[in-house]
């Protein structure tokens, strides 16, 4: 009897979720009221939505009212979130669309990169990623030594210029050149991003991916892709790129310990 009873309250339970994520198409339970049960549908979809609304909203801004609420439906019919904290909705919402939205027809080109831009964002705001300064010298001579990146750095690389994308601005196809921003969490918790161009976001990356190598060893590889530029004129451009991940707290100094 314990069995059976437990049984039926979990399909109680799951009859109740049904309904919840997809009234259209589940029925009420039985034996639940339907204007109690409305409060809880609506209850459930107004606290989705406004996540999800506010994690991305230039995203809310430039979609269609019946569009937009179109799609948070799926995302809740079709997605299976994997944590029960509301502050990691978006996270699940991107996955959505990445891996389970299917296109209706109307979908802007560049719908998933926009929500990864936003998404981004948030990651930075709300990451307890702490930047070590063991040995790390803000005044020494950056290009003579390896450097220490900021771990509240992401160099990203999009289809899409979507650092511009608004009410004003909905292109219907990519440029021929792809888009490279480095967004990231300044001194005073701000998150940035700055615009770079493909060589500085590949020093970027070489910064991140090899922190044993000088700035310099760096500088010099980078130089035999444009060996029609002198060194010095180079390697001045790259120390000016240096000064500039430094002042904006991407680059924290010099590791010189």
């Amino acid at each position: 009897m314990h069995n059976m009873s437990e049984r039926s309250f979990q399909q109680k339970q799951f009859e109740f979720a049904r309904h919840i994520r997809d009234p259209e198409n589940a029925p009420i339970p039985e034996g639940i009221e339907a204007r109690r049960m409305k409060i809880y549908r609506d209850l459930f979809y107004k606290n989705i939505e406004g996540f999800i609304s506010g994690g991305f909203p230039v995203l809310h801004s430039i979609t269609d009212d019946e569009q937009w609420h179109a799609m948070v439906r799926d995302f809740m019919v079709r997605h299976r979130c994997e944590t029960p904290y509301f502050l990691e909705i978006t996270q699940e919402f991107l996955d959505y669309l990445e891996n389970e939205r299917v296109n209706p027809g109307n979908d802007y080109p560049f719908l998933f990169e926009l929500a990864h831009y936003e998404w981004v964002e948030l990651a930075l705001m709300v990451s307890d990623d702490v930047p070590d300064m063991t040995g790390v010298n803000p005044v020494a001579d950056l290009i003579d030594h390896p450097v220490q990146v900021s771990p509240l750095v992401w160099n990203l690389q999009y289809t899409f210029p979507v650092q511009h994308i608004g009410e004003a601005y909905l292109p219907q196809s990519a440029p021929e050149k792809p888009t490279h921003i480095a967004v990231y969490r300044d001194r005073q918790n701000e998150v940035q991003f700055m615009e770079l161009n493909s060589l500085t976001a590949l020093l970027l990356d070489k910064l991140q991916q090899e922190s044993e190598r000088t700035v310099g060893d760096i500088v010099s590889e980078l130089h035999e892709m444009l060996p029609q530029l002198p060194l010095e004129q180079f390697v001045a451009g790259a120390r000016k790129t240096m000064d500039e991940f430094l002042r904006r707290d991407i680059v924290l100094g010099a590791r010189v310990g």
